[in-house]
């Protein structure tokens, strides 16, 4: 056999185990993750954990979270059916759990993706300093609203519920809801940290992370009202798998401490 033919054939045999071992090295490696863009709508009742829990999703995964924030439910510019509306873009709700219910009727939320996250209730703050009044029995909760000057209440699902469902079923509607003030696009608990308000009510998530007021308690068992707030696929997300792993995340017993705290009841997945 002549030198260059031997040259070549050696060359090609070099090659080839060169390109085999390539390949063996590339198939023992996990495939790289690509990072995306998550872009999430949230309500104000899962705003406390969801702020700590997003940064350490970030750095677990490398994915990247942008966030907007309104109520379920309302015709505030901010709400997160009226951003849905309009066009915003979206690959996560977190929302009231029936609100969500009706995005899904409407198609605007894939259906099968709602997730529960979390339940939640609702109690009353005051100004930091000013009395707390006894709100723990139907007696002594009547009494505080009837005595109070003004009340301020949230445009969401805490609110719809006190000023539609609660004072009626109490029979102080007609006293109460001429002093009280329905909050577009501003937490209850800043308003009546301001003194703009003597009482708040919100759901209880929303009132602890407030500074200025006093967290007074929730609503007595014949009057209380908890909700499930949800996570749900906007359809046409750009982003379904690294949104469903975000979700997966606020369910994980790594989330659950962080949720409690809050004042939120976690719906851990098993």
């Amino acid at each position: 056999m002549k030198p260059f033919t031997i040259f070549v054939k050696r060359r090609t045999l070099l090659m080839a185990a060169g390109v085999s071992l390539l390949l063996g090295s590339c198939a023992l490696q996990p495939p790289v993750m690509r990072s995306a863009e998550i872009r999430v709508m949230t309500s104000g009742a899962f705003t406390a954990p969801y702020k700590e829990l997003v940064p350490m999703f970030e750095k677990e995964t490398g994915h990247k979270v942008l966030s907007a924030y309104g109520a379920s439910m309302g015709n505030a510019p901010d709400a997160i059916p009226v951003r849905l509306e309009r066009g915003e873009a979206a690959d996560i709700v977190i929302m009231a759990g029936p609100a969500l219910d009706d995005l899904i009727k409407k198609g605007k939320v894939v259906p099968g993706s709602r997730v529960d996250l979390v339940r939640s209730a609702i109690g009353f703050a005051v100004r930091s300093g000013a009395p707390k009044p006894d709100i723990s029995t139907m007696e002594n909760l009547r009494k505080t609203l009837l005595d109070a000057k003004s009340i301020a209440y949230s445009a969401s699902a805490s609110g719809t519920y006190f000023s539609t469902e609660m004072l009626q079923k109490m029979g102080i509607a007609e006293q109460v809801l001429p002093k009280s003030k329905r909050i577009l696009s501003e937490r209850v608990g800043t308003i009546v940290a301001r003194g703009d308000a003597e009482l708040g009510l919100q759901q209880v998530s929303e009132l602890i992370p407030i500074a200025g007021i006093d967290y007074v308690g929730p609503l007595p068992p014949e009057v209380q009202q908890t909700a499930f707030f949800s996570a749900g696929i906007v359809v046409g997300a750009k982003e379904p798998e690294a949104a469903r792993a975000l979700i997966k995340f606020f369910t994980s017993t790594t989330a659950a401490p962080i949720i409690s705290k809050s004042g939120l009841e976690p719906m851990t997945q098993k």
